[in-house]
């Protein structure tokens, strides 16, 4: 099961550390999702989300601030009973020192951050899905062309690499080359990124590594992008019948989601680089309701129906 570290998200959402005696080295979070404990600080522990991050904004806090001393002690220790990975206190929020000291003592760690409560859950949701979405890593290079994220497969020095570098100079952005890391965030979305070892690098036989990054400046980089377009790279095969209208779309499946596929086949004097744009710009007018192929056939039906 995937997990990410409590000291990550203390890091990525800026958060202030109110209980520095709780270790965090053994504290994960395994769910995406976030609770606002407002029915358990009236007492109400059925269905409780413990595994979740506990967020307390104004609302609770408020609540909390109207309790009778023992009903709040009883609540306190009640909740941090369930070992919860953390409670979270926005707009700057401070926590009573009983809650603080019973916190220490059960070894669950609390924060505060300034964001407002709706912008910060917001934003801890969307972050969680990514960094805990199933994740697998697969041979190939991921590449923005034209805002199109686009997946380029194939055997190992067919050209993917040299693919990519050219499309770099013609002022697209590399995301991964070799190893992409793809997560489903969602039934419709797999954005894919790089291995932090190899980020911003490529690999040319008879060159050596090549520093993307600093050879073509920031411009040319990207550290993640959305796969939406999947090309594979063959070997020209004269009995093989390619498509060479592209009425019908083909497709490839990641971690069950499909995406559009094109199998190009290579030979030499092939430009791959506008051949990789024109399909992603092909993709884009797709999307936009133009489908070329589809034209095509209106054209010649109207001409025979003419004759």
């Amino acid at each position: 099961m995937s997990k990410i570290e409590i000291q990550k998200i203390v890091e990525k959402m800026d958060l202030k550390n109110l209980t520095p005696d709780v270790g965090l080295a053994d504290k994960y979070v395994e769910v995406p999702d976030i609770n606002r404990p407002a029915l358990q600080l009236t007492g109400f522990f059925d269905h409780f989300d413990a595994e979740r991050v506990q967020i307390i904004g104004y609302v609770e806090y408020t609540f909390l601030e109207q309790m009778d001393a023992a009903t709040k002690s009883h609540v306190y220790e009640t909740l941090l009973a369930y070992k919860i990975p953390c409670i979270i206190f926005c707009r700057a929020l401070r926590p009573d020192q009983e809650l603080l000291e019973k916190a220490k003592e059960l070894d669950v760690p609390i924060f505060s951050t300034e964001m407002k409560t709706s912008a910060f859950t917001a934003e801890l949701i969307r972050w969680l899905n990514v960094q805990l979405a199933p994740c697998i890593s697969i041979h190939g290079v991921l590449v923005d062309v034209y805002g199109v994220g686009v997946l380029i497969m194939g055997e190992s020095g067919i050209g993917k690499s040299e693919a990519a570098l050219e499309l770099v100079r013609r002022g697209h952005r590399l995301v991964s080359d070799d190893v992409v890391e793809i997560r489903k965030v969602s039934d419709d979305t797999l954005v894919g990124t790089a291995p932090d070892v190899t980020k911003h690098f490529i690999e040319l036989r008879g060159i050596g590594i090549v520093d993307v990054k600093m050879l073509y400046g920031v411009q040319s980089v990207r550290e993640t992008q959305n796969i939406e377009l999947v090309i594979t790279l063959e070997d020209w095969d004269r009995e093989k019948k390619y498509d060479r209208l592209g009425m019908e779309e083909q497709y490839t499946e990641f971690l069950g989601n499909k995406v559009v596929c094109h199998q190009l086949p290579i030979r030499p004097g092939r430009n791959l680089s506008i051949i990789v744009e024109t399909a992603a710009i092909n993709y884009r007018q797709k999307k936009m309701g133009y489908n070329a192929a589809e034209e095509l056939y209106k054209r010649v039906q109207r001409n025979l129906t003419k004759k």
